[in-house]
């Protein structure tokens, strides 16, 4: 089987090297090729990323067999994390089983069936084979002597970099060379801040830039650098000249590139995503690789030319043997009296039942094991509600895993409503914090901003405000050209070393006191002034973005929203409280990915507050009540902000409040420490530096929180495996142990089905890439992942290395899915998405969204639904 390329099918019959490459579309190929990769947002802005969203039109089995082939990553759960999950009870046998028989059932084979099924029975155990066994003298002799296998209908090809088959005099391969060249004018050119020194000509481009300096680079030959020298001076032009002189043919260049865009996949994505920036940067994923692939040309070429570069993964007749011996209790003697074609299917079906199947069947009966659980918690178990009409508050948290056991807990107190709704609440905007004049997209990285909202004051209250920050600013910005400057470098630790000092042993000995000192330090300092959201359409010219919104976007934005939290056929509690979610964290790089997984690390506090105020205006009020929705005159919409670390409610927003709305208000601020201490106490056991029972639950968050070694302050989304779309009444009381992501959704008001279009869309897309991402950094973490935060450097304020040389890691790092060294906290499932409707709904889906149906099929998502009879049904 040929799995080259994922994404093209091969000309075979092209065997000619001597391609016309002035006529190659080089941009189309590369573009092709780019879907390998995925783009890499700044660790500033991290967001949650589908390693393979380019992929999703293969299965989920043939990109599994393809990183294996083409990079030897697995993306099956290793052996040890599946006899782990069996022996805490997340995998039920029976189901293995059963995969097993629908896998013979299926697969033609040519040996008698109760031979194949012990055979895989035993392999199933995942034990491995004896290195006694497969160092036997008597196997070995056994294997030089067999002849008539006919391996060509089982090998398996790639194509990878020329240099990564070659080594230098010093034995050290060239591919490594290369890849430290390319990380160093990667570096240099992306650079954000951390360079005193940003890079020559870099407003050029990045491959003008590297064409021009290349020629005094010390780290390559005198005889490379004039190789250099002469280089087309056009990106391109350049591409098309590498790949001419390596004799790359042309049937064979997009898999050629795919595996270059493979061998750094941290560094190329940041390229994509750069290029999907802007205008000016559009080709930079062009330049990457003509940089890259004209270096390699240049240390290659006094090795040229070279035969194919067709690597062969070779099949172990050893191997195959001794599984049988091991697994199908074949003796050798056995085996000898096998005629040639009985030995050659009896090492077929060996090949064919192959570690990567057998951990393709147990990922499959992991995950139906937690959709049996899932379902039984939500079908079987028989509850009475707890909801009366009597509801003082609603309030609206954010789809994440981690404000399910926040939301339990708070109903748990009392008669208060929870929904769940996306944390942007439906306002694509951009937010402006108060002197500003920058904006942080505050939506999901799948959407793009359509307005600007900016926090204001009165003139003189923020030039006020302004002086005391930029007091503040200017400290840090001296301390920083200080420290990159030659000489004043110098005398800096003098001047800042008794400071830093005691900052250091304050924030390592009591590091809760020491953070809330200089955190009041700094507010009282600084003293932010009351602000107010511009929610007023402004004519801005110099705005990239229309500040504010229309009367009709406003009443637009706050009927979806309702509409989105079922609240347009509901009775409105006299307090709704819009909760966006944010964390807290000292000394994290990963900081933003604990704030929203989705958003580009932007907490929802302010989304949050632009809705509850756009909701209590006296215009949106009559418009939606045109509409059909009739908010109570006491009914007053709040904003608050959960801050997931400390399971705390922050309020940012509290207008004036009717007598109903206060004496709601006051009950949640009467029972929220008991709320807080029940949902950390609940969250902190799961941390495994977290052993001491006695301890205050809220102290000890507070100290994780607060407490700059602290390598793990939260779980974050780890452990997430379900999308629930359906009513709160689905799932009210259910212990789904923070693992959920809960939409709220009512059929029965979506009657053309669009709602839940947009909930899979929006939504549904985005749990799909944290929950991947996750799955990706547990089972690969080498690959996917990011390390061990410990180890971790900051490099060009874009991301993180492993050390000053290392790719730039796109996912996350060990502590956020390990439990320990060995065992691992997050269970790698695809997720479940759970849809309560009529099983027509999810069909008129299905037939309608091409793009989701594909996934479904495709293994990238599982799907089942509750019908309203409460039926259960597995898509």
């Amino acid at each position: 089987m040929d799995v080259s390329s994922v994404l093209t099918k091969e000309n075979e019959n092209n065997k000619d090297t001597n391609n016309n490459f002035k006529e190659m579309d080089i941009s189309t190929i590369i573009e092709s090729a780019s879907r390998v990769i995925a783009p890499l947002w700044p660790i500033s802005t991290f967001a949650a990323r589908n390693p393979w969203m380019g992929l999703e039109k293969q299965s989920f089995e043939e990109v599994a067999d393809w990183l294996k082939d083409t990079r030897d990553v697995d993306i099956y759960p290793s052996a040890s994390m599946i006899l782990s999950a069996k022996s805490k009870g997340e995998i039920d046998e029976a189901f293995v089983k059963m995969g097993l028989q629908r896998w013979l059932d299926t697969h033609p084979f040519n040996i008698p069936r109760d031979v194949a099924e012990r055979f895989c029975q035993a392999a199933l155990k995942l034990d491995r084979l004896p290195s006694s066994l497969l160092t036997s003298h008597k196997l070995e002799k056994v294997v030089e002597e067999f002849s008539g296998l006919n391996l060509d209908s089982i090998k398996n090809f790639s194509i990878q970099p020329m240099c990564s088959y070659i080594k230098n005099q010093d034995g050290e391969k060239l591919i490594k060379m290369l890849d430290n060249h390319v990380i160093k004018w990667c570096k240099v050119y992306l650079d954000e801040f951390q360079a005193g020194w940003t890079m020559p000509h870099r407003e050029e481009g990045f491959y003008r830039a590297w064409r021009r300096l290349i020629q005094h680079d010390p780290a390559l030959s005198k005889h490379q650098r004039k190789n250099l020298k002469d280089w087309p001076h056009e990106a391109p032009l350049a591409l098309k000249e590498a790949l001419s002189l390596m004799e790359i043919p042309k049937s064979e260049i997009q898999n050629y590139l795919e595996g270059h865009l493979l061998s750094l996949p941290g560094w190329a994505g940041m390229m994509l995503w750069r290029s999907q920036q802007s205008s000016h940067e559009q080709a930079l994923l062009t330049d990457y690789l003509a940089v890259r692939i004209s270096l390699e040309s240049a240390l290659i070429k006094p090795y040229l030319p070279m035969s194919n570069q067709r690597t062969e993964s070779e099949v172990s007749l050893t191997t195959l043997l001794a599984s049988w011996i091991h697994w199908g209790g074949l003796t050798i003697e056995e085996w000898l009296q096998m005629s040639a074609a009985e030995q050659h299917e009896y090492l077929l079906f060996a090949y064919s039942f192959d570690e990567k199947l057998r951990r393709k069947i147990w990922l499959e009966a992991w995950e139906q094991t937690h959709t049996d659980q899932l379902s039984q918690k939500l079908i079987y178990k028989q509850r009475e509600t707890k909801r009366n009409n009597s509801t003082l508050a609603q309030l609206a948290f954010c789809i994440d895993v981690r404000s399910e056991p926040f939301r339990r807990q708070l109903e748990k107190e009392g008669p208060f409503e929870t929904i769940g709704i996306a944390g942007f609440f439906g306002l694509p905007i951009a937010t402006s914090e108060l002197g500003s004049k920058h904006s942080h997209a505050s939506l999901p990285i799948i959407l793009n901003p359509q307005h600007k909202i900016k926090e204001y004051v009165d003139e003189g209250e923020l030039d006020k405000y302004q002086q005391r920050k930029q007091a503040v600013n200017s400290l840090s910005n001296t301390f920083k050209t200080m420290k990159q400057n030659v000489l004043a470098s110098l005398l800096l630790p003098e001047l800042s070393g008794p400071w830093l000092s005691l900052q250091m042993v304050a924030r390592s000995f009591v590091p809760r006191k020491a953070n809330q000192f200089i955190r009041n330090l700094r507010e009282t300092w600084i003293r932010k002034p009351n602000t107010k959201l511009s929610l007023d359409h402004e004519d801005d010219t110099e705005a990239n973005l229309p500040v504010g919104f229309s009367e009709e976007e406003k009443l637009n934005y706050a009927h979806q929203a309702l509409k989105l939290m079922g609240l347009t056929e509901k009775k409105f509690a006299p307090l709704v409280v819009i909760c966006g979610h944010g964390s807290q964290s000292i000394n994290n790089p990963y900081a933003a990915a604990l704030e929203c997984g989705a958003c580009g690390g932007a907490a929802g506090g302010f989304n949050a507050r632009a809705l509850a105020t756009l909701c209590n205006l006296p215009e949106v009020r009559r418009g939606l009540s045109s509409r059909g929705i009739e908010i109570p005159e006491d009914t007053v919409f709040v904003a608050a902000e959960h801050k997931t670390t400390v399971d705390e409610l922050h309020w940012i927003y509290v207008p004036n409040l009717s007598k109903a709305a206060q004496e709601a208000l006051d009950r949640i601020e009467a029972i929220m420490p008991t709320v807080s201490r029940n949902a950390n106490a609940e969250r902190l056991a799961q941390l495994p530096s977290f052993q001491s029972k006695l301890k205050n639950p809220k102290a000890e968050a507070h100290r994780f929180a607060d407490d700059w070694s602290e390598i793990r302050p939260e779980w974050g989304l780890a452990r997430n495996a379900a999308f629930i779309i359906g009513q709160r009444e689905l799932t009210q009381d259910c212990d789904l142990e923070g693992r959920a992501f809960l939409h709220n959704y009512d059929w029965k008001q979506d009657e053309s089905g669009d709602l839940l279009v947009n909930i899979i869309a929006g939504p549904g897309t985005v749990s799909q890439w944290i929950n991947l991402q996750y799955y990706a950094s547990t089972v690969a973490p080498h690959y996917y992942g990011s390390g061990n935060k410990a180890t971790q450097t900051v490099t060009a304020g874009l991301g993180v290395m492993q050390g000053n040389a290392s790719d730039l890691l796109t996912g996350l790092p060990w502590q956020s899915v390990m439990q320990s060294d060995h065992e691992a906290y997050h269970s790698p499932l695809r997720l479940l998405i759970v849809i309560q409707a009529p099983s027509e709904y999810v069909e008129r889906l299905l037939k309608n969204d091409s793009v989701f149906r594909e996934k479904v099929q495709n293994g990238w998502v599982r799907l089942a639904s509750i019908d309203p009879e409460g039926r259960w049904k597995n898509w």
